[in-house]
């Protein structure tokens, strides 16, 4: 595979300089060529900051954004942020968290659509609105002809959603970032939006980046998943290994809180407490005060993440392979 995206250190701060809140706290994490990477945690974790970090959407100020990211090789963070819109969308697509209020609501889906197009594209007229169609009809949208003159409160939120999967992909981005796509959606429609962007994956052969909460949805989709929690990266490993062997307690928690139908008459199970506030755990790991296999240690020094495997990395004392200090 070829590396794609290459995030180092990526920092998201608020606050004095000298007593920071941090939200993404130093992280790193790839995404190759065509591969499809969930980042999964509770809401608060910073996965949403670190996608609008990526994209160079994080106001600053008042944000503090540091780190590299590094899309086919090239540092994001330091191209001026004039340049910025000729990669969003042309070669890094994405997908917002709220369908019902990312549209436009006074410009039709084929003016919204077409306007992507447009700003990226050397195209005529005609050229453009037949890839509008074909982008509609990518997405599963029927009848694609006949929408393009309808608003978006003329659509369900699962058709929003296709609508701006479809705005997403006009250019065919090498990147797609949707942030948690599924979101407010029923059951029968968050599996069609799932089909769909699998389907895109397929046809165009770009990589995803999902943001999500929930572990169905990265099974589903993923071929690897990054597990955070309070800004910190806690887990990293292949979908498949990390379902069979979580090596963090944290995610050994969200893996047991997911409801299965082999018995319903059982409890389902709940992480304690809740994921502290931004900037409130100064020091050690920020998983201690709900972690059912905390040390001392916990307290005052926040573990790396080591290897427990080929291409699978956790930060846990409790759970480091021997012989690891």
């Amino acid at each position: 595979m070829t590396l794609l995206l290459d995030v180092q250190n990526l920092v998201v701060e608020f606050g004095p300089v000298r007593n920071p809140v941090r939200v993404v706290n130093g992280i790193s994490f790839t995404v190759q060529a065509g591969e499809s990477v969930g980042i999964v945690g509770e809401s608060g974790s910073g996965k949403s900051m670190t996608a609008l970090s990526i994209l160079r959407l994080v106001n600053e100020p008042p944000a503090r954004v540091s780190g590299k990211v590094l899309f086919q090789g090239r540092d994001l963070m330091q191209i001026p942020k004039r340049d910025m819109p000729a990669v969003r969308g042309k070669e890094i697509g994405m997908i917002f968290q709220e369908p019902m209020s990312s549209l436009n609501p006074v410009m039709t889906i084929g003016d919204q659509i077409d306007e992507a197009i447009f700003l990226h594209e050397d195209l005529s007229k005609a050229a453009r609105r037949q890839r509008v169609i074909d982008l509609l009809r990518l997405v599963g949208m029927p009848d694609p002809e006949n929408r393009l003159s309808a608003y978006p409160d003329q659509f369900s939120g699962g058709m929003r959603q296709r609508v701006m999967a479809a705005m997403a992909m006009a250019c065919n981005p090498k990147l797609l970032i949707a942030d948690e796509p599924t979101t407010a959606l029923d059951v029968t429609i968050q599996a069609q939006v799932l089909a769909m962007m699998l389907d895109i994956r397929t046809r165009l052969n770009s990589a995803i980046l999902l943001i999500t909460h929930d572990l169905g949805v990265v099974a589903e989709i993923c071929d690897r998943v990054v597990v955070m929690y309070a800004g910190h990266i806690m887990e990293d490993a292949g979908v498949h290994e990390l379902f069979a062997n979580a090596r963090h307690p944290y995610t050994q928690g969200l893996l047991k809180s997911v409801p299965t139908l082999n018995d319903t008459r059982k409890r389902l199970h709940q992480i304690p407490g809740t994921v502290p506030p931004a900037g409130t755990i100064k020091q050690g790991c920020p998983f201690r005060p709900r972690c059912p296999m905390r040390m001392d240690r916990c307290a005052v020094e926040m573990p790396p993440l080591v290897a427990h495997g080929p291409a699978h990395r956790a930060a846990c004392w409790a759970t480091q392979p021997e012989g690891v200090a």
